[in-house]
């Protein structure tokens, strides 16, 4: 028996050895095949590379992916971006902006998500038995046409009927980020510019010698604001309806907030504008390190499905789908009354505009 067992024992213990020798090589291979690549993105987009199932599935892909944030303002105009591998904003003017200027780039038209109106349950119910907004099945919408109009008046939410919920000597007016720096604010801008301008896309100077005295008071009017769309919509959660009765915010915050336990209270609810408009989160590649990331990002099934669980949209409608029914949300699969952004530099000339009139 001992015989048998002591050569049974040493051929197991090489087959042991062995095994750990492969296994510890092809990960050591693995490790080797991992690239690192640097990138410029929108803050809104940070939650999504720090989380580890992304992670995971980047290293996968061969990518470990490293980043620095800025307002979409700041990326589109920050004039040497040789240390990034890729720049990642949101929304068409600023990814145009950076075309432009890097003509041999690839752009990737990853996810979007649209432009909405963090609010509470009374808020929006007094904006419907004033005739500014419309219920429907689980959100609102609102008249974005009637809403320039109470704000231009300098309309309050005393001055409004059925108000008893929220009598008070405010203007009604959304809070926004800082439109000299965020992408957020640059939508709500361009959103408003556009019904202003008879629903029209800005187009010439003279467009917006027409929209400024509409628009501008939508921004001077709020005081001090934030150059990230996170830190309202922080004080929307925490501060309550006193504090932020209605914070422009990106639709997938407000999914992704709802993935967490007890992350959102039953009276908050979504007020699409109408019309509204898409922030498309636009990847430019700067090297092929920056390619390779866009293409994971259009093709990796992992990486879609788990950039639709951080509450972006793209093609994949049944996992928007399955996510919102996972999380107990009604909002609408498809919106119709969408508009287009005004080109950079119409855009640029608004908002250099306004900030001449900042104090």
């Amino acid at each position: 028996m001992k015989r048998v067992l002591g050569p049974l024992l040493l051929i197991l213990l090489i087959i042991g050895v062995g095994a750990a020798i492969y296994f510890s090589a092809n990960q050591q291979i693995a490790l080797r095949q991992v690239t690192t690549i640097h990138g410029l993105i929108g803050s809104e987009k940070e939650e999504f590379f720090l989380d580890p199932k992304v992670i995971a599935a980047l290293r996968k892909g061969g990518l470990e992916v490293q980043v620095d944030k800025a307002g979409s303002r700041t990326i589109a105009t920050t004039p040497d971006l040789a240390k990034y591998d890729f720049v990642f904003p949101s929304g068409v003017p600023a990814a145009a902006k950076i075309r432009q200027d890097h003509k041999s780039a690839k752009a990737y038209d990853t996810f979007f998500t649209p432009i909405a109106v963090a609010s509470w349950k009374p808020i929006a119910d007094i904006l419907v038995a004033n005739g500014m907004a419309t219920k429907q099945n689980g959100y609102y919408t609102l008249d974005m046409q009637k809403y320039l109009e109470a704000v231009q008046t300098n309309k309050r939410w005393s001055d409004l009927s059925q108000n008893s919920q929220y009598n008070v000597n405010k203007s009604i007016l959304m809070i926004s980020t800082d439109v000299r720096k965020s992408n957020s604010a640059a939508m709500y801008l361009s959103l408003a510019s556009f019904v202003a301008n008879g629903n029209n896309v800005v187009q010439s100077d003279q467009d917006i010698q027409t929209v400024l005295p509409v628009v501008e008071s939508l921004f001077l009017k709020q005081g001090f604001s934030e150059y990230s769309s996170e830190v309202p919509f922080e004080d929307y959660l925490s501060m309550g309806m006193g504090k932020s009765p209605m914070v422009i915010i990106y639709e997938s915050q407000f999914i992704s907030r709802a993935a967490v336990p007890n992350g959102l209270s039953s009276d908050m609810v979504l007020i699409y504008p109408q019309p509204t408009i898409y922030s498309k989160h636009t990847l430019i590649a700067l090297t092929a390190g920056g390619e390779k990331l866009g293409d994971l990002l259009l093709n990796d099934p992992d990486l879609q499905r788990l950039a639709v669980e951080h509450g972006f949209r793209n093609t994949h409608m049944d996992i928007f789908q399955q996510v919102k029914k996972d999380r107990n949300l009604s909002l609408p699969d498809n919106l119709v009354d969408v508009v287009d952004p005004p080109s950079y530099e119409m855009l640029e000339k608004m908002i250099q505009q306004i900030e001449s009139k900042y104090q």
